[in-house]
């Protein structure tokens, strides 16, 4: 229930003032006439019979002004309240756009992944140059430093020393950069050659340099690398999916404005489920890509509510045994990520109403 708030005064005979929320008004006139005006600029004239009920008003809008300045001052505080109007509109808009992206992204993890490495090829790759010679980038700098002509006002102004030492320093930069570049061959053929071996120690080296699941970090997720045999590997992530899994749905209306209502149980665990395993296999396709393993564990944890001491633990809720021959046959850009679990050897309890249970996990 609103409140309203209005007050009037007599200041002088036939004449009173009237207090309200929205404004101060002046009336003035005589039994049958009387005229009054707001603080708004609404003007209104009433012309009646005494004692007969009959009357009739007339208004004029709000303040009109003589001067060009005025006028157009008021034309553009319309604008300005319409831009105003349509900017939050168009905030709300972007908003409710971000929202349904975060949801896309959300069960579509497994669309992405790095390009395969071919380690025999990066093995086999030859020395981009002779070492003991000058580099590519080395001999262009010299040539430039060989080519430099002065002109006659560099002369004069001493500015041929200074762009002499800046094609010195170009000269010694690109040096570096051929030595970086021989050292970079260097280094890759080397881990290609113990990829190849089934040296562990190189698959670590190549997840922390390559970094294959950084994107995943923005979600939340954090990942841990083990393995005691050259043909797998076993990767554990933390899924968080109370912090990732958005609870509330947010819509536009037919007017243009914000609706925000809680989603679903149903709607809710759904996602959580489609993300966990759509983690699960993003995973599994970049550690097939990255090295030659044939097969490849994923464990995923979540917090989970521990009902008989009240307390949040640490559970495993997804384990999945992926294999090279089987992935190789999967059309990831139309698949369902929960669905295509069916096709792997898997652990997971899962209830559409309560989420993910806890599951032992699949070992090699």
């Amino acid at each position: 229930m609103s409140l309203r708030f209005r007050k009037s005064f007599k200041i002088a005979p036939g004449v009173r003032m009237t207090v309200g929320k929205k404004g101060v008004g002046v009336s003035a006139g005589v039994p049958g006439l009387r005229y009054s005006i707001n603080s708004s600029g609404r003007r209104t004239s009433t012309v009646g019979i005494p004692g007969s009920g009959l009357s009739y008003s007339k208004s004029s809008g709000g303040r009109t002004y003589k001067s060009d300045a005025y006028r157009k001052r008021s034309e553009l505080a319309k604008q300005e309240r319409e831009m105003q109007k349509l900017e939050a509109q168009e905030q709300v808009r972007l908003e409710v756009e971000l929202f349904n992206n975060k949801l896309a992204l959300l069960t579509s993890i497994h669309h992405e992944c790095d390009d395969a490495i071919e380690w025999l090829e990066v093995a086999s790759t030859s020395i981009p140059f002779d070492s003991t010679l000058p580099g590519p980038l080395q001999t262009e700098a010299a040539a430039r430093l060989s080519a430099y002509k002065p002109g006659f006002f560099e002369r004069l102004f001493g500015w041929d020393k200074k762009r002499r030492a800046e094609l010195v320093a170009a000269v010694e930069a690109a040096k570096n950069e051929d030595r970086e570049t021989v050292d970079r061959w260097k280094r890759m053929t080397s881990i290609a050659k113990r990829i190849l071996q089934g040296d562990i120690d190189a698959y670590f080296e190549v997840v922390d340099e390559f970094g294959p699941l950084d994107d995943l970090v923005e979600f939340g997720s954090g990942f841990e690398f083990g393995t005691d045999r050259p043909d797998e590997m076993h990767i554990s992530f933390d899924v968080h999916a109370t912090e990732v899994i958005p609870e509330k749905v947010l819509t536009l209306t037919k007017t243009g404005k914000l609706s925000e209502k809680n989603m679903t149980k149903t709607m809710y665990y759904d996602l959580i489920q489609d993300y966990v395993c759509s983690c699960a296999l993003r995973i599994a396709r970049d550690m097939f890509a990255l090295l030659p393993v044939k097969n490849v564990y994923v464990h995923a944890y979540d917090e989970n509510l521990n009902h008989a001491t009240g307390h949040m633990e640490k559970v495993l809720i997804l384990s999945v045994h992926y294999d090279r021959s089987t992935m190789d046959m999967l059309n990831f850009s139309l698949l369902d990520p929960s669905e295509a679990l069916a096709n792997f050897p898997h652990k997971m309890s899962f209830k559409k109403t309560k989420g993910f249970e806890e599951v032992e996990p699949i070992l090699s």
